[in-house]
């Protein structure tokens, strides 16, 4: 398929449209929307945004699952000129209010209810710490309140906008500010610009060989850079079809894949472990699957190639570079792709630099992964951690370890940082440290990944309490679930007396050798 012209988001869209307006583009339920029907309906959101005041450069937030209307509103978002905050649905108020004030949101477009949670009641919460910038509210579903507009109502809103507010983006502004866990405390704000969407995508699809007939199992959320940049662009630049599951269920999945004769595998590899283990396996088709995207480790990878995924693509990236920066042919020896991550895509310039100073090392030696090219124009609000993170000739500083192979593939290491891989969501241990230290009984809390064969890594706390004073795992727990989503609570603790924590000679903590501590103590 010959690559798209368009520099912009709705402009890849109108030109998608243009080719093919009948092609199935997003199947939700029993709604099937073509090409055609998906930019009518992103631009009767834009209008209707636009009637109630949203302008280009306003940012706008997301909070549902796996919709139809988070594609169509996403879009719309972007045909505006205005920038889509993506917010994580399994966060709680107190995170979600965070990334809704640092990214200054002025509109925030949700869903009444996810799953089991009652979103408006969450809302609530939000609003009593506070959303000083939030002015305007949209809301799908039976339960809008007074001051808020019905999702439904955007189209005859919008019914005498003018038609020149569709496509006011240009290629370098910023079409989606994404966050992402790192060594501080709080999620950074990753800005990425509508070219990057484009470009970077469209290489990773390339290495995929994906094209129209190709249908996606979207299982993974839309608000996670892997949704709404990756597999979003990557497949869209191509052509194909989103077949959306509103979130992730393996029964649930195995049908639809099935139902759908699904092609394209996006996943972690506790997704494909939940797959592989559901009774249903046995006995779901799943011979229509072919390629896709993941990481792990060669078991982890060749698991996903036993669930029928054979031309699954391995990858490496962070959302700072658009998702993936590496990514393995299909059609390479699958012995290769179960271990390495392949080639830079085009457009991506990548060196593994010395730990010590900087320099670059040579092909077989591990150092630190660094990127230019496809990468952010820095984080948002913070041009402290943009400096420290860049190198004096435009390399982003991964963090990452790893080396590149006699034939250029990088291979991942591990990583520098302390961020636990969970569960395939990168989480910062510093975040969860501040919240244990909030508890009144503890002194101090170091917390570390352990290996875990279902999750990669799980949660390990290590705590020290004050003198005198008692803690149970259950108490801790529950005091971190509350301002916590459920995923960064800790599974395993221990208690430390602070003398017996690993130093170095100068007194200095040893987070590499955290995890031993389990098991000379015992896990709790």
């Amino acid at each position: 398929m010959q690559k798209p012209k368009a520099r912009t988001a709705p402009a890849l869209l109108d030109e998608m449209a243009a080719r093919q307006p009948e092609h199935e583009a997003v199947v939700d339920g029993d709604r099937r929307w073509s090409y055609g029907q998906l930019r009518t309906e992103a631009q009767s959101v834009a209008a209707g945004l636009w009637a109630i005041g949203v302008r280009p450069g306003d940012r706008v937030a997301i909070l549902m699952g796996n919709q139809a209307e988070w594609l169509s509103s996403y879009f719309a978002i972007l045909g505006l000129g205005a920038t889509a905050v993506a917010l994580n649905t399994w966060l709680t108020p107190t995170e979600q209010a965070y990334q809704l004030n640092h990214a200054e949101v002025t509109t925030l477009i949700l869903a009444d209810r996810f799953r089991d949670r009652d979103v408006l009641a969450e809302l609530e919460q939000m609003q009593t710490i506070g959303l000083p910038a939030l002015t305007r509210l949209v809301v799908l579903g039976t339960r809008a309140p007074a001051v808020a507009i019905n999702f439904d109502d955007l189209a005859a809103l919008g019914k005498d906008a003018p038609d020149d507010i569709w496509s006011a983006a240009t290629s370098d502004d910023v079409a989606c500010i994404l966050y992402t866990s790192g060594s501080t405390a709080r999620p950074k704000g990753v800005p990425l610009q509508h070219w990057g969407l484009i470009d970077n995508m469209w290489e990773i699809g390339e290495r995929m060989h994906l094209g129209p007939d190709d249908r996606m199992w979207f299982a993974i959320s839309l608000f996670w850079s892997f949704g709404c940049v990756n597999a979003v662009f990557a497949v869209m630049s191509h052509g194909g079809t989103f077949v959306l599951q509103h979130h992730f269920d393996a029964g649930e999945g195995l049908a639809l894949i099935e139902a759908e004769r699904c092609s394209i595998f996006y996943g972690t590899p506790n997704i494909a472990l939940a797959l592989a283990e559901h009774p249903d396996s046995l006995t779901r088709d799943l011979s229509s699957l072919r390629t896709g995207a993941a990481i792990g480790t060669p078991e982890q990878m060749q698991m996903i190639v036993d669930l029928g995924v054979t031309d699954i693509c391995n990858v490496y990236g962070l959302t700072e570079a658009y998702g993936n920066s590496c990514v393995t042919d299909a059609n390479a020896p699958l012995d290769q792709r179960l271990i390495a991550s392949g080639a830079p895509l085009g457009g991506v310039e990548l060196r593994i630099l010395d730990l010590e100073t900087g320099l670059a090392l040579p092909d077989g030696a591990v150092g630190e992964i660094a990127l230019r090219g496809h990468i952010m124009p820095g984080y948002l609000n913070d041009p402290e951690t943009t400096a420290a993170s860049m190198t004096d000739d435009g390399f982003l500083l991964t963090g990452d370890l790893g080396f590149l192979d006699a034939q250029g593939w990088i291979n991942f290491q591990g990583r520098r940082k302390e961020l636990i891989k969970s569960g395939g969501i990168n989480i910062a241990p510093a975040e969860i440290e501040a919240v244990l230290r909030e508890h009144s009984a503890v002194a101090s809390a170091f917390v570390t990944g352990l290996n875990d064969a279902r999750l990669d890594q799980a949660i390990g706390a290590v705590m020290v309490l004050h003198p005198g004073q008692t803690a149970d795992v259950v108490e801790l727990k529950q005091h971190c679930r509350q301002t916590l989503a459920a995923y960064k609570v800790p599974q395993h603790f221990v208690f430390v007396p602070a003398n017996e924590l690993p130093v170095t000679s100068t007194e200095k903590l040893q987070r590499n050798r955290l995890h031993e501590l389990f098991r000379a103590v015992g896990e709790a």
